[in-house]
C-alpha cells in the first residue's frame, strides 16, 4: 500500500496517487482530500522505496512504521515532532535499536514521526505488498493441485482456419 503514497518535495504532507497523465500525475492529499497535478519537474518519492539506515544495512520504511504501530498500539506517536533532538533519538532507538546514528539525522526522525501520524490518521496499512500478499503457506495444497493438473487430459488443439477464397475479377 505504501507504493501509492507519495512525498512531494516542496509540498507539505503526503499524497495518494490517483492517476497518471502524459506529463504529470494526479495526486490526492491525505489530510484535506484535495486533488492536484504534480509535474515531471517536481521531485516525487514513493514511501515504498524509502528505507532507514541501520548498522547491518537498510530496513524498509514499512517495517519501521509497523514497529512504531506496535509500540504505540495503533495510536498516534507519543513523541511530538517538535521535541528536542535527544528525545527523538531516544524514541527512535526504542523502535529501531540498530539504526545508524551517523546517517539518520534528526530531521529524518521528525519526518518519519509526522508521516506515521498522517498515515495512521488516514487509516493506511503499513505492511508491504509482499507481506500482505503472502498468506500462510500450506505445503500439501500445491502438491494436490499439481497432481490434479497431471491427471487432466491435455486439450486438443483446434485446427487452423482455411484461408478465404479470393474473388475472381469479372
Amino acid at each position: 500500500m505504501l507504493k501509492t503514497i507519495l512525498s512531494v518535495s516542496g509540498k507539505p504532507g503526503l499524497f495518494r496517487l490517483v492517476s497518471n497523465a502524459k506529463n504529470m500525475v494526479i495526486v490526492e492529499s491525505l489530510t484535506d482530500k484535495r486533488r492536484l497535478p504534480i509535474y515531471a519537474r517536481d521531485k516525487v518519492v514513493s514511501l515504498g522505496d524509502i528505507a532507514m539506515y541501520t548498522d547491518e544495512g537498510e530496513v524498509p520504511l514499512s517495517e519501521v512504521l509497523t514497529k512504531i504501530q506496535v509500540k504505540e498500539n495503533g495510536a498516534q506517536a507519543s513523541v511530538a515532532t517538535n521535541s528536542k533532538p535527544d528525545v527523538l533519538k531516544k524514541y527512535f532507538a526504542e523502535i529501531l535499536p540498530t539504526y545508524d546514528r551517523d546517517r539518520v539525522y534528526d530531521t529524518d526522525i521528525k519526518k518519519l514521526i509526522s508521516w506515521y501520524n498522517l498515515l495512521s490518521a488516514a487509516g493506511i496499512a503499513f505492511a508491504s505488498e509482499e507481506e500482505a500478499a503472502t498468506p500462510e503457506v500450506n505445503e500439501e495444497a500445491p502438491v494436490a493441485e499439481v497432481a490434479a493438473k497431471e491427471e487432466e487430459a491435455p486439450q486438443e488443439e483446434k485446427p487452423k482456419r482455411k484461408p478465404r477464397a479470393k474473388k475472381e475479377d469479372k
